[in-house]
């Protein structure tokens, strides 16, 4: 492929394997993945997006979709074909008074959350700032806001998506409303996505930040059920895992298994302090940097030159008590891993008052999302880790075999049908097949155009 013809072809650059960056342009976020495209390319805007799209069908190369790389099963990258790459495109446009803002789809949860609080405004994304707009939004987008203002795609106002066949639509309930009700929860599958218009919450100060406590069944059940119990305006990320290293931490508690604690109260932070209060005594804390903030001060600074190894597997359940809060204790404790975490995020408030048709994100019932996760070294100790995972999520299965896409790992397009009920499936294919009928978007988790 020419790389020089290719580079006066569009406005945004084009990166070949014999330019400097290459190599550091094709990496992604997760370890362990090592593709060579034949190129990259980073448009400039819709027109350059059209283009590329136009180049991967014309030439039969794979085409890999990239915003923040943070895919699990990398696939913001490909062998032997072309990646568009959205990180150049970064408009953003905040409407103060009508409290809405276009967001390009290169810019980062973390980039959009600090330019909105400014305006005391915010945004739910999801729990990591680096993490793309693009892909978390067309997968839900399930994050510290989410009980109290929902998933992002519950407020997508609209959005401009390049499809298939080149074509820039604007999407929205009366435009495209089909496509508009697939691209929430549907993943790539249907287009590019280059610009979304979100609807925005007025919010200052809040109460938030990490709380450890020590993981014991009762402590882990109570944590669960105050969660349950809180308002809307709670939501919460219990990380279950051995205490890490970390200098605010006592050192005779690392490596002692605990309960990180990720608390967001959405609202005053007077009201938020009484809300709290209750997992605060729910033991001695081993740490306990809950304080009042700004709703950006909540993620943690993310270090990019970090591409962890690690298996995962995600699940929904209904329920932890004493007896599956005693499971994940034991498991947690038999495992050898350097680094092993069960994931606990109830759910509810604003995110189950959306009917389950609204959007294609289906799983509105479901009570708590968790993640099982361990870190691997060599390619030996990875299938003994994914062993452990899956060993793990059997035993907490309560009859909820559903999947959230966004936190989908390699390997896992076979649960597809787990993300996808029937009904929503039966409506996603007809989109697919409207839009994208020869499946060049098929680089995700595939929802084939002539599948049943």
């Amino acid at each position: 492929m020419d790389s020089k013809k290719l580079q006066s072809a569009f406005k945004g650059r084009v990166i070949a394997p014999d330019d400097a960056e290459y190599d550091s342009a094709r990496i992604v976020v997760p370890g362990g993945i090592d593709r060579k495209p034949a190129v990259i390319i980073r448009p400039k805007d819709a027109e350059d997006v059209s283009k590329v799209i136009a180049l991967a069908r014309e030439s039969g190369l794979p085409l890999a979709i990239r915003c923040g790389g943070h895919s699990a099963s990398g696939f913001g990258v490909c062998d032997g074909g072309i990646v568009l790459d959205l990180r150049d495109m970064r408009k953003l446009d905040i409407d103060p008074a009508g409290k809405t803002a276009w967001v390009e789809s290169g810019l980062t949860a973390i980039e959009v959350t600090k330019a909105l609080d400014t305006h005391n405004l915010v945004l739910g994304f999801g729990d990591t700032g680096s993490v793309g707009v693009g892909g978390i939004t067309l997968g839900g987008g399930i994050g510290y806001l989410a009980r109290k203002y929902g998933l992002t795609i519950d407020n997508l106002l609209a959005a401009e998506i390049v499809t298939a066949d080149g074509n820039r639509l604007y999407v929205d309930e009366k435009n495209h409303p089909d496509l508009f009700w697939a691209i929430r929860g549907g993943g790539g599958n249907f287009g590019v996505v280059t610009r979304f218009q979100f609807q925005l919450h007025t919010l200052s100060d809040v109460i938030g930040g990490m709380l450890m406590l020590p993981a014991t069944p009762d402590i882990i059940a109570g944590c669960i059920e105050i969660a349950k119990k809180a308002p809307d305006e709670l939501s919460v990320i219990f990380n279950i895992m051995p205490a890490p290293p970390m200098p605010m931490i006592p050192k005779e508690d690392h490596g002692k298994l605990s309960i990180m604690a990720l608390v967001m109260y959405a609202g005053d932070p007077k009201v938020g302090e009484t809300v709290v209060t209750p997992l605060r005594t729910l033991a001695k804390p081993m740490a306990d940097m809950i304080k009042p903030m700004r709703y950006k001060d909540i993620f943690f600074p993310d270090d990019l030159s970090y591409h962890p190894l690690a298996v995962a597997k995600t699940f929904f359940t209904k329920t932890v008590d004493q007896s599956t809060a005693r499971s994940i204790v034991d498991q947690l404790n038999n495992s050898d891993a350097t680094m092993r975490v069960v994931q606990l995020r109830v759910l509810g408030g604003a995110v189950n008052r959306v009917p389950a048709d609204a959007t294609a994100y289906a799983h509105r019932k479901s009570a708590i999302m968790g993640n099982v996760a361990a870190f691997y070294q060599t390619e030996e100790e990875k299938s003994k880790r994914q062993a452990w995972v899956d060993a793990l999520v059997k035993t907490l299965y309560q009859g909820d075999s559903r999947a959230y896409v966004n936190f989908l790992g390699p390997g896992e397009n076979t649960r597809i049908h787990d993300v996808y009920p029937p009904a929503t499936w039966k409506r996603l294919v007809a989109v697919k097949q409207r839009y994208d009928p020869d499946n060049l978007f098929r680089l995700n988790y595939n929802i084939p155009p002539h599948s049943q």
